[in-house]
């Protein structure tokens, strides 16, 4: 019984069954946040261009950056299970309280990304020192970057990592388990820290094609929204895992698919 109960609870969304107007709120605010994310994300690659590595830019002033765009890329499909988590702690708290605690949700899931961000920034570093050093040897960075990203599509590993973040209902029914003024912080961190080993395969390919390429972080946010919420994101998985199996072959003879690796791109300023 207890496994056709978890069964259960992994086949459906973890919106199902949450009436319409509970799910209105927290879906507009977020949709919101994210919206002025964007915002501020593109204001800040305008005139930035497609450079190598971090372009220049500090850590404290790519902190920034990064957090708000994983705001931007990631608040929509992570909409759902703050949604569903805001709903468990509804009845027990008003309205100031409840959107302090989604916030400190929001808060945990970020820090997540943002520990993500410091490992990024390191190996944007170097990707930026090896650009400078050896055109041929970014190539190849660049080729090894779509091909672990394409082969990380296809692991158990990420499968796991995707099911939990598309059926979340008994990592919340975990959660409910933990106590203390942190507990909503905890809660976010740690489905925060799932999201990371979902996403981190797709999120890396912005070394070879730009940390502040616009449009490729709007083509991730894309397939990270479908690979969480649409009925088919595990097929969908796969078959952008195969295509970045085949886009690291082509790279080896195209290398302008590799548009950051170049070394002729714009820099900060410039």
């Amino acid at each position: 019984m207890q496994t056709e109960e978890r069964v259960a609870a992994e086949s459906h969304p973890p919106t199902h069954g949450v009436p319409g107007r509970q799910l209105a709120g927290p879906w507009i605010v977020l949709v919101v946040l994210a919206a002025l994310a964007w915002i501020v994300t593109v204001d800040q690659a305008r005139g930035m261009g497609i450079g190598a590595g971090t372009m220049g830019v500090a850590l404290p002033l790519f902190a920034g950056m990064w957090v708000s765009m994983m705001a931007a890329m990631m608040f929509p499909s992570v909409a759902p299970v703050a949604v569903v988590w805001s709903r468990s702690i509804a009845r027990r708290v008003d309205g100031v309280q409840r959107a302090l605690r989604i916030g400190s949700f929001l808060s945990g899931y970020l820090v997540a990304w943002s520990a993500f961000g410091a490992a990024a920034f390191a190996a944007l570093i170097g990707t930026q020192r090896l650009v400078d050093v050896s055109p041929t040897g970014a190539k190849w960075l660049g080729v090894a970057v779509f091909a672990v990203a394409g082969v990380y599509q296809l692991t158990p590993l990420k499968s796991a990592c995707l099911r939990r973040c598309r059926s979340p209902m008994m990592q919340l029914l975990h959660y409910a388990n933990y106590k203390g003024s942190a507990r909503d912080f905890r809660v976010g961190l740690h489905h925060g820290a799932y999201c990371v080993g979902c996403c981190w395969g797709l999120m890396i390919v912005l070394v070879a094609v730009g940390v502040m390429n616009v449009a490729a972080m709007a083509g991730l946010a894309g397939v990270i929204f479908l690979e969480k919420l649409w009925g088919r994101g595990e097929v969908l998985s796969r078959v952008v895992g195969v295509a970045f199996l085949a886009i690291a072959g082509l790279a080896v003879f195209y290398p302008d698919l590799l548009p950051a690796l170049q070394g002729s791109s714009m820099s900060m300023g410039g």
